[in-house]
């Protein structure tokens, strides 16, 4: 089969739900109706991403001969930002001083995850993401059973940068995700990345959300009396911070350039899309 003929399936992949949308191919491609599957508890003494992966495994019973890209939610996913070095050029060099600010946060446990570097600038840096190495196996494992072809396999951080990178201000931007049970908040200014945190979130979204903006500015050594944060929360279309928290929010999001279907809506909203007639 042509590869512009395989049917295309992109999934979200997260320890809570997995989101699969698949695109049937042709002189008019056309969107199949989105499936979720929700996950309540993860099994004790086990890797977090092991029930997810049951999950999706079912979902793929009919995906022979397609293609497919699959979006990592940040739970799985740790970030470093690679500040700009430069002597520093080549390929190999910009691993290992990637695999160096890993392990300074990290240790040993970047033993066991495969590094992902978006495009390096000597001038600008850019930012590694570390991904389980048997997450990663079992998911290409997985495609190679069913016959499918694995396109790529992302980062959402990375992912929701890449398509909206052109609506940040260069010169100073905190781009904050949030999804079920995680935070992670960006910091750009000039161009260069400063920092990530990706955290949990234990009790409260909106005050952690708060505090873990407050802390990112105070730690910049630059925090203004009003600062703004470009919100993406497609889980949590209202969320917002209140008026006295000295944080102007924007969503990350607009007409010219839509939320992909796959990414995780609302589960009432899923389930008003999956109603509908196709």
């Amino acid at each position: 089969m042509s590869p512009l003929w395989r049917d295309q399936i992109d999934v979200f992949f997260a320890p809570g739900r997995v989101d699969l949308v698949r695109t049937k191919r042709g002189l008019k491609p056309v969107s199949l109706p989105v499936m979720t599957e929700l996950i309540h508890g993860n099994q004790d003494g086990v890797p977090v991403w092991l029930t997810p992966i049951q999950h999706l495994e079912h979902m793929l019973a009919d995906a022979a001969g397609t293609r497919m890209t699959v979006t990592l939610s940040n739970h799985f996913v740790r970030y470093v930002t690679l500040p700009p070095q430069p002597e520093i050029t080549t390929p190999d060099e910009v691993l290992a001083f990637a695999d160096f600010r890993m392990r300074e946060i990290y240790g040993s446990r970047v033993d066991h995850w495969t590094l992902s570097i978006s495009a390096w600038s000597p001038v600008y840096g850019a930012i590694c993401a570390a991904v389980s190495k048997e997450l990663l196996a079992k998911l290409e494992e997985m495609a190679m059973s069913h016959q499918i072809k694995l396109n790529a396999i992302e980062p959402y951080l990375s992912t929701v940068l890449d398509r909206w990178m052109k609506s940040l201000n260069k010169q100073k931007s905190f781009v904050v995700l949030v999804e079920t049970g995680r935070i992670c908040v960006a910091l750009m200014e000039n161009g260069v990345w400063q920092s990530i945190r990706n955290q949990r979130v234990l009790h409260d979204v909106v005050g952690e959300l708060w505090a873990a903006l407050d802390q990112e500015a105070v730690l910049s050594g630059n925090k203004e009396a009003i600062e703004q944060a470009f919100l993406f929360a497609p889980e949590h279309p209202a969320l917002t911070l209140p008026h006295e928290s000295g944080w102007h929010i924007l969503q990350l999001r607009s007409e010219k350039i839509t939320v992909p279907a796959h990414f995780p809506a609302p589960v009432a909203e899923k389930a008003k899309e999956d109603a509908c007639p196709a």
